[in-house]
């Protein structure tokens, strides 16, 4: 049975925070809401709990996953970025934006993808996010919240809870997300491509 924690959109409370933080820690896997949609979330570090999320999204090993970071300079860890896409990534971030980048050695290579060595990176634009990263102290592991077969991810956190509550630890709801996932743009290119169409607009 997952946790649900009922916390407040623009006053998040950081006891609160503390608690999905620690949860994250232990190698829980968690809910929680972004600037688009809900989205599934885990320690970086933590194979078994990557795993569990692979099982409830039935990914494959081929998929991006992101990293969530709270600004350009925890970004810059774990990516290469260099000056074409960093003023991209300062005008586009914080915002429903995923950048494709050559991943770092500071990412694990469970996480960057095999063939392309490339990672997810995202900066969200939300406060509860926003609170968590800073809580955690350092980037999450995540993906949006889209079950298999469904063509939009969940966007209820009763919903939410009701699906997942045996196969997550906890549930954050922050209120009502989006149900149109980030725009993925693909800076490893030249020009940059947007590889997948989503709430951002890329110009």
């Amino acid at each position: 049975m997952s946790q649900y924690f009922a916390i407040h959109v623009t006053h998040p409370q950081r006891r609160l925070l503390a608690q999905a933080a620690e949860i994250v820690r232990n190698g829980g896997v968690i809910v929680y809401p972004t600037d688009s949609t809900y989205a599934l979330a885990c320690h970086i570090g933590d194979k078994d709990a990557l795993d569990r999320i692979r099982a409830i999204r039935r990914l494959d090993k081929l998929h991006h996953f992101t990293l969530v970071c709270r600004d350009l300079k925890e970004l810059s860890i774990y990516a290469r970025v260099d000056n074409s896409s960093y003023r991209i990534l300062k005008h586009y971030t914080p915002g429903p934006f995923t950048f494709l980048l050559h991943a770092s050695r500071e990412v694990p290579r469970r996480l960057v993808h095999p063939k392309r060595r490339t990672i997810g990176i995202r900066v969200p634009d939300h406060v509860v996010a926003q609170g968590l990263l800073e809580a955690l102290g350092e980037p999450m592991m995540s993906t949006s919240l889209i079950l298999p077969d469904a063509a939009n991810a969940l966007s209820d956190p009763e919903e939410i809870r009701a699906e997942l509550e045996k196969r997550v630890d906890l549930v954050i709801d922050g209120g009502a997300c989006g149900l149109t996932a980030t725009t993925v743009v693909d800076l490893t290119e030249v020009p940059p491509v947007v590889v997948r169409p989503g709430l951002g607009v890329f110009e």
